[in-house]
């Protein structure tokens, strides 16, 4: 899967990214470090990319609705949470195939506690 990291998101959350097999750029990277989120979004939308960020305005589906697009994941963690930790919380999700294989098309809610799909996934 091919990942986009807000400017937010800590670059050792691009390493777990890499690290576990994936494609990933860093906003700042590629010349969007500055951009507003509908740019930010557009932009990976474009791309085929999903989106990782701390930033909860990607949680309002009625700006953003996750319905066709590559997905959207968000880490609601505090603002005191240290780079490690972003990244380790990280790599504890890509460890889940079963639920990594399901962000195209979610809006995926992660922190420190649980994992939540919006529209919520379907039993199967």
């Amino acid at each position: 899967m091919d990942f986009l990291l807000d400017s937010n998101m800590p670059r050792s959350a691009l390493r777990a990214l890499t690290g576990a097999g994936h494609q990933a750029w860093h906003v700042r990277d590629i010349g969007l470090g500055d951009a507003p989120d509908e740019r930010i979004d557009r932009h990976a939308l474009t791309q085929g990319w999903i989106l990782v960020t701390r930033d909860l305005d990607f949680c309002d589906i009625r700006n953003y609705p996750p319905e066709h697009t590559p997905g959207r994941l968000v880490l609601r963690v505090d603002d005191t949470s240290t780079a490690n930790e972003i990244a380790q919380l990280l790599q504890r999700f890509l460890m889940l195939p079963e639920l990594v294989g399901h962000i195209p098309g979610h809006l995926v809610i992660l922190d420190f506690n649980r994992v939540r799909f919006r529209p919520a996934l379907k039993p199967s």
